[in-house]
Parts: structure tokens; C-alpha cells; sequence
């Protein structure tokens, strides 16, 4: 098993979602590289590169590194830390920092992009997209649609902070997750505590 990242590494996955997403992506990662949509520190990326590591492929780390919504200035999520010079949010340098410390550089392809426009120039279908960005509904939905069909035959899609009850968190992964399952390119496979990951049927 691998280590998991620092405390020092900031991010929002708990070590034993960290731990299965490795698991899935070592599965996975045989039929086809890895993308995560949402890198923000690396968290994820450490996880995922761990397992590319191990069988010689990569992770694509899509994300602005503007952060969410929840990130910007005055919002819940927002840490002073990571605002740069002009008063922005950046959490490149501090994902940069993240994936050199756990010498895992050679195996992650950081896309400083919008989901958006990287999607309309995506050519590479994957083994496992791990769908962990902004939580509106528009963004969580447009992840889904750029590269939620991305994914081959047998592998795998994860879906990050599903809460079914409104109650206990939003609602834009747990709407994307079931637009997954009723899409019926998707079947259940696996679940550690808000991170949900259906297998691509065919």
C-alpha cells in the first residue's frame, strides 16, 4: 500500500477515499491513462500518479487553478494561502510543489485549462476520469458531458463528495453520479465514503 500524502498537503480526500481511488486507478490504469478534473494541491494527483507510476502510464491533471467558487475570497473553502501577488487565487505553485516533493513528476501531465476547452480538443479515450471540480450544478454537469464518455469499455468513473441527503453537502456530484447510472453506460461498481465509482459497460 502506498503512503499517503502529508498533512502538509492540502486537499479535501480523506485517506481511505485516497486509498480506493489508488486501487481503482491500479485497475483502471491497464486499459488507458487517468484524468482527474480538479487537481487544486495534488491531493488526488499523488494518489492517482502513485498507481500510473506503478504500471507506466500517466494522469492528466486538469484544472485553471482558480479554484471553485467555494475557494474565492470570502466563500467557506477559501484559504489565504493560496491568493498570489494580485490578489488572486493560484494553487498551481502549490500543486507544482506537491507532485515534485513525492517524486511523482515524470508520471503526471498537469492541463491548466478549463474543463471546457480542453474537451473540445480531447482525443484520448482513458482508463479512469475522476470528476472532483467545482460543485455548481453547471460545472459539475459539464464535466460529466466533456468526459464522461471518455472512458473505455470496463473502466472506471469516480465521482467525489456525493451526498445524497441535501441535508449533509450539495447535490451537483450525487445529480452527475445518477445521470451516470440512468445513462446506462455505467453500472455500480464501488463506494468509500463520498466517493462513488461506476464501471463503463460494453
Amino acid at each position: 500500500m502506498p503512503l499517503p500524502p502529508g498533512p502538509d498537503v492540502r486537499g479535501f480526500l480523506p485517506d481511505d477515499e485516497g486509498e480506493h481511488l489508488y486501487q481503482a486507478a491500479r485497475k483502471a490504469g491497464r486499459l488507458g491513462p487517468l484524468l482527474e478534473i480538479g487537481s487544486y494541491c495534488g491531493r488526488s494527483t499523488i494518489w492517482l500518479a502513485t498507481a500510473a507510476k506503478e504500471l507506466d502510464t500517466v494522469v492528466f491533471a486538469l484544472d485553471h487553478h482558480r479554484g471553485s467558487e467555494e475557494h474565492q475570497i470570502g466563500e467557506f473553502f477559501h484559504d489565504p494561502a493560496l491568493v498570489d501577488d494580485d490578489g488572486r487565487f493560484d494553487s498551481l505553485g502549490e500543486f507544482r510543489r506537491n507532485v515534485a516533493n513525492a517524486g511523482l513528476e515524470p508520471w503526471v501531465i498537469a492541463l491548466i485549462a478549463d474543463n471546457r476547452n480542453a474537451a473540445r480538443f480531447w482525443q484520448q479515450n482513458l482508463g479512469l476520469v475522476f470528476i472532483d471540480g467545482g460543485h455548481s450544478l453547471d460545472t459539475a454537469l459539464s464535466d460529466w458531458r466533456s468526459f464522461g464518455q471518455r472512458v473505455v469499455p470496463g473502466g472506471l468513473l469516480a465521482i467525489h463528495d456525493i451526498f445524497p441527503d441535501p441535508a449533509e453537502g450539495g447535490q451537483a456530484p450525487f445529480t452527475i453520479w445518477r445521470h451516470a447510472i440512468e445513462s446506462g453506460l455505467y453500472t455500480e461498481h464501488s463506494r468509500q465514503g463520498t466517493l462513488r465509482i461506476v464501471r463503463r459497460l460494453g
